[in-house]
């Protein structure tokens, strides 16, 4: 699902790889699946602007997100389920875009990849927003 790589990231792998400088740059040790609303996020995932992520209420919380083996195509795809808390105590509105992410707290951290949904998909109340085995699938070529 992910359309792109942040611009936080390609400075990251550019840094560390080509010129040594980012040699202190430590991949995360788990990555967190956020999911945002607006129409503008595409534009704000890449640069690394969090405005739009579901709001932190209504039991909405970033889940962690497993990858298995990288394929020789240089794609990978999430190896379990991803199975966000059920919407509690009100609606987590239209989800649009969904981002990979480095950290755990909402608003907080770096956009690694990120992407547009297949479909929009309204969250309401009780409902659970769940990305299933190979949903994800990131590659770089």
């Amino acid at each position: 699902m992910a359309d792109a790589m942040s611009d936080y990231l390609e400075n990251q792998i550019l840094d560390h790889i080509l010129t040594g400088a980012g040699g202190s740059w430590t991949a995360p040790t788990t990555v967190y699946c956020a999911l945002f609303t607006s129409t503008a996020s595409l534009a704000e995932l890449e640069a690394g602007t969090l405005t739009n992520e579901v709001a932190n209420s209504n039991a909405y919380a970033r889940t962690a997100i497993t990858f298995g083996t990288p394929a020789a195509s240089g794609t990978i795809s999430n190896s379990a389920d991803c199975t966000f808390p059920a919407a509690s105590g009100g609606n987590w509105g239209t989800v649009r875009f969904a981002a990979l992410m480095d950290g755990n707290t909402h608003g907080a951290g770096n956009v690694l990849f990120y992407g547009q949904l297949t479909a929009d998909k309204i969250v309401n109340d009780g409902d659970t927003f769940k990305f299933n085995i190979g949903d994800w699938d990131v590659t770089i070529a």
